[in-house]
């Protein structure tokens, strides 16, 4: 199983960009997005399942969570990005389904991708 993480890079402020994460070797009920800045802890952004869409606070509005299963590969659309967005971001994706209450915490995930950083100047 992997999840591999791709199109970060660095915009202006403002900006947008969209992330992909490709899944290989099986599909997921769940998927989410986290993001890690430097000397941070990891931070929930966005997850996908059966439940519904819950978005962290911070990007509530600007980023859209979404899938295509024919292709297995989830993505983060990225608006309006700010400064404080500088972050590498992570998909992750849970061994079986999982409950609402876990989604946006990073323990209950059991497959990372690599990461993708994204820089956004001001």
């Amino acid at each position: 199983v992997q999840l591999q993480a791709s199109g970060g890079g660095l915009v202006q402020a403002g900006g947008s960009l969209r992330l992909s994460c490709a899944a290989s070797g099986r599909t997921f009920a769940s998927m989410g997005w986290f993001r890690q800045a430097p000397g941070n802890e990891r931070e929930f952004i966005a997850a996908i399942s059966r439940s519904g869409t819950p978005y962290g606070d911070s990007v509530k509005g600007r980023f859209t969570i979404s899938a295509d299963n024919a292709k297995n590969t989830l993505y983060l659309q990225m608006n309006s990005l700010k400064p404080e967005d500088t972050a590498v971001y992570y998909c992750a994706a849970p061994h079986g389904v999982m409950a609402w209450g876990l989604l946006r915490k990073p323990g209950a995930y059991d497959y990372w991708g690599q990461g993708t950083l994204v820089t956004v100047s001001s």
